[in-house]
């Protein structure tokens, strides 16, 4: 088994029921087991075309027996059966799930990129991952640095948290 790290997002509709049936999703992959969940963030939307709601993310720690590859189909093959319509870059959306780390993988495919190329970038990414990893490093990444450097002040910490049932 490797340990991954994926990352939820969503700001269309009942936000937080989008994060719960995508976690419950994934946790009923073959080969998946979910060993850590963040809290949930609120952000402002980044390089978002046209005005959007605000983002609820989290960062979701798995234990997985399937390749980085499958993995990502998987997560893609989620996203669209929960109503994903992908209509343009960074338009708003029902879910997002990123594959942002990979045990013992670093990848610059067209496909896939691993570590996720904007993970260090990303208040709202960085926050939650520190949470599952509080030594600020995750498998093959030192992220810890970075959460000093990036803007943080369009992300809040909300006080629901999702939890597997």
């Amino acid at each position: 088994m490797s340990e991954a790290v994926i990352g939820f997002g969503s700001n269309l509709g009942e936000k937080n029921a989008n994060l719960l049936r995508a976690l419950q999703a994934v946790s009923r992959l073959p080969g998946v087991q979910v060993t850590g969940i963040s809290s949930i963030y609120e952000s402002s939307p980044v390089e978002a075309p046209g005005a959007q709601e605000d983002y609820h993310n989290m960062c979701v720690k798995v234990d997985v027996s399937m390749s980085p590859m499958a993995l990502l189909g998987a997560c893609l093959g989620i996203e669209a059966a929960l109503g994903r319509v992908r209509a343009a870059r960074n338009a708003a959306r029902v879910i997002d799930l990123d594959l942002l780390l990979y045990e013992g993988v670093k990848s610059e495919s067209f496909e896939l990129s691993l570590p996720h190329p904007r993970l260090l970038q990303r208040a709202f990414v960085l926050l939650p991952l520190k949470e599952l990893y509080p030594s600020g490093r995750a498998p093959g990444i030192f992220f810890e640095p970075y959460i000093k450097e990036v803007d943080g002040s369009g992300v809040r910490k909300l006080e629901q948290r999702i939890a597997m049932e």
